[in-house]
Protein backbone atom coordinates (compact mmCIF):
# COMPACT_ATOMS: atom_id res chain seq x y z
CA UNK A 1 0.00 0.00 0.00
CA UNK A 2 1.11 3.85 -0.66
CA UNK A 3 1.74 6.51 1.59
CA UNK A 4 -1.21 7.98 0.56
CA UNK A 5 -3.04 4.84 0.79
CA UNK A 6 -2.02 4.70 4.35
CA UNK A 7 -3.10 8.00 4.96
CA UNK A 8 -6.39 8.01 3.75
CA UNK A 9 -7.41 5.05 4.80
CA UNK A 10 -6.36 6.06 8.66
CA UNK A 11 -8.81 9.31 8.09
CA UNK A 12 -11.34 7.13 6.57
CA UNK A 13 -11.54 4.83 9.42
CA UNK A 14 -11.63 7.52 11.75
CA UNK A 15 -14.07 9.53 10.39
CA UNK A 16 -16.14 6.31 10.07
CA UNK A 17 -15.94 5.65 13.47
CA UNK A 18 -16.66 9.20 14.31
CA UNK A 19 -19.77 8.92 11.92
CA UNK A 20 -21.02 5.98 13.87
CA UNK A 21 -20.13 7.62 17.64
CA UNK A 22 -17.21 5.67 18.60
CA UNK A 23 -15.17 8.70 18.45
CA UNK A 24 -16.06 12.23 19.21
CA UNK A 25 -16.26 14.07 16.03
CA UNK A 26 -13.27 16.36 17.23
CA UNK A 27 -11.00 13.61 16.47
CA UNK A 28 -11.20 13.61 12.92
CA UNK A 29 -11.31 17.50 13.06
CA UNK A 30 -7.50 17.57 14.94
CA UNK A 31 -6.56 15.37 12.43
CA UNK A 32 -8.10 16.51 9.12
CA UNK A 33 -6.45 20.56 10.61
CA UNK A 34 -3.20 19.11 11.79
CA UNK A 35 -2.70 17.18 8.48
CA UNK A 36 -3.34 20.31 6.65
CA UNK A 37 -0.55 22.07 8.47
CA UNK A 38 1.57 19.72 7.97
CA UNK A 39 1.18 19.07 4.29
CA UNK A 40 1.69 23.06 4.43
CA UNK A 41 4.65 23.21 6.53
CA UNK A 42 6.64 20.39 4.29
CA UNK A 43 5.05 22.43 1.37
CA UNK A 44 6.85 26.30 2.63
CA UNK A 45 9.94 23.74 3.88
CA UNK A 46 10.12 22.11 0.24
CA UNK A 47 10.16 25.81 -1.11
CA UNK A 48 12.63 27.11 1.46
CA UNK A 49 14.93 24.36 0.54
CA UNK A 50 14.91 25.03 -3.31
CA UNK A 51 15.30 28.99 -2.82
CA UNK A 52 17.95 28.90 0.18
CA UNK A 53 15.69 31.07 2.66
CA UNK A 54 14.96 29.84 6.06
CA UNK A 55 13.76 26.76 6.59
CA UNK A 56 11.31 24.93 8.88
CA UNK A 57 12.85 23.43 11.76
CA UNK A 58 12.14 19.20 11.31
CA UNK A 59 11.47 19.57 15.09
CA UNK A 60 8.53 22.02 14.44
CA UNK A 61 7.58 19.10 11.57
CA UNK A 62 7.51 16.30 13.92
CA UNK A 63 5.29 18.26 16.42
CA UNK A 64 2.80 18.76 13.71
CA UNK A 65 2.93 14.81 13.21
CA UNK A 66 2.98 14.00 16.83
CA UNK A 67 -0.27 16.58 17.06
CA UNK A 68 -2.38 14.15 14.35
CA UNK A 69 -1.02 15.81 11.16
CA UNK A 70 1.55 12.73 10.43
CA UNK A 71 -1.18 11.87 7.56
CA UNK A 72 -0.64 15.07 5.86
CA UNK A 73 2.84 15.06 6.14
CA UNK A 74 3.48 11.53 4.81
CA UNK A 75 1.41 12.97 1.83
CA UNK A 76 3.23 16.20 1.58
CA UNK A 77 6.47 13.79 1.84
CA UNK A 78 5.73 11.71 -1.42
CA UNK A 79 3.72 14.76 -3.13
CA UNK A 80 6.89 17.05 -2.87
CA UNK A 81 9.35 14.63 -2.31
CA UNK A 82 10.48 16.54 0.24
CA UNK A 83 12.01 14.75 3.96
CA UNK A 84 11.76 10.84 2.37
CA UNK A 85 15.10 9.59 2.65
CA UNK A 86 17.00 11.06 5.10
CA UNK A 87 17.00 8.11 7.80
CA UNK A 88 17.63 9.95 10.71
CA UNK A 89 14.34 12.15 10.17
CA UNK A 90 12.65 8.69 8.53
CA UNK A 91 12.77 7.23 12.01
CA UNK A 92 11.71 10.42 14.34
CA UNK A 93 8.83 11.08 11.84
CA UNK A 94 7.64 6.91 12.29
CA UNK A 95 8.26 7.53 15.97
CA UNK A 96 5.70 10.41 15.92
CA UNK A 97 3.05 8.31 14.09
CA UNK A 98 3.44 5.49 16.26
CA UNK A 99 3.15 7.39 19.41
CA UNK A 100 0.68 9.26 18.04
CA UNK A 101 -1.41 5.92 17.06
CA UNK A 102 -0.55 4.60 21.07
CA UNK A 103 -2.31 7.77 22.35
CA UNK A 104 -5.00 7.89 19.83
CA UNK A 105 -6.35 4.28 21.35
CA UNK A 106 -5.20 4.88 24.41
CA UNK A 107 -7.98 8.10 24.29
CA UNK A 108 -10.50 5.08 22.71
CA UNK A 109 -9.97 2.52 25.54
CA UNK A 110 -10.25 5.44 28.39
CA UNK A 111 -13.37 6.76 26.86
CA UNK A 112 -14.99 3.41 26.56
CA UNK A 113 -14.17 2.78 30.22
Amino acid sequence: MTAIGIATLFVAIICSLAAVGILPLVVPAVYLAASVAAAIAYGIDKSAARNGAWRTPERTLHILALMGGWPGALVAQRVFRHKSRKPSFLFAFWATVTLNCAALLWFWWMAGS
